[in-house]
């Protein structure tokens, strides 16, 4: 089976040793060629650049192709920023290759890749949002086969609340509130914690 390709996006010279040990075959350039050869296009935000003009002409350039914005010095808000312009992760240039590997297979999965504190600010974000605009579906319309239980740590985490939050305000363990949602997500065949926040607050339908 063919590993996926990897171009990184930089003005530096070469790769870095995280990216490399992440990748191995990982290509630089400084900018996206036509026809770029790969699966997945990284885009290292350079400081005090315009984050939104650089993605919007990257994600242009890429076509398709899955656009994940790396940062030196990340922030919520230059996250959010990135996250408006159709990129699919935002993460720390110098993460250890584990990490890179693991946004990596989220992406190529279907999944969308951020840090957790930024996660909870977009999902809350999402539920406020969708609160106005949005009816809210009936409940038999997702929550079909769904536990009780399910229903209620699905709908805690539709709103915004983290896994923490949720256990306190159930009163059980944050490793049960996982399990419930893992189930959750298996049974909707859900991508990720924000798919399921925009099912249940109506934004799409299952």
């Amino acid at each position: 089976m063919n590993q996926p390709q990897h171009l990184f996006i930089s003005h530096e010279t070469k790769p870095r040793a995280n990216w490399l040990e992440a990748f191995p075959g990982a290509s630089l350039c400084a900018r996206i060629p036509a026809n770029p050869n790969a699966d997945i296009i990284w885009v290292l935000l350079p400081e005090e650049s315009d984050v939104v003009k650089l993605l919007d002409e990257c994600r242009s350039a890429a076509g398709k192709l899955p656009v994940i914005a790396i940062s030196d010095l990340p922030s919520d808000q230059q996250g959010l920023d990135a996250l408006s312009t159709g990129v699919v992760g935002y993460c720390n240039g110098h993460a250890a290759p584990v990490v890179l590997r693991q946004v990596a297979d989220t992406v190529l999965g279907g999944g969308i890749w951020v840090g957790q504190w930024l996660l909870q600010r977009l999902l809350t974000g999402i539920a406020h949002a969708a609160a106005k605009k949005f009816a809210p579906p009936k409940l038999s319309t997702w929550a079909s086969g769904l536990t009780e239980r399910e229903i209620e740590v699905a709908r805690a985490a539709a709103g915004g609340l983290g896994n923490k939050e949720i256990a306190n305000q159930f009163n059980i363990t944050e490793r049960t509130v996982k399990a419930h949602l893992g189930s959750v997500f298996d049974k909707l065949k859900l991508r990720d914690r924000m798919h399921l926040t925009l099912l249940v607050n109506g934004v799409v339908k299952s």
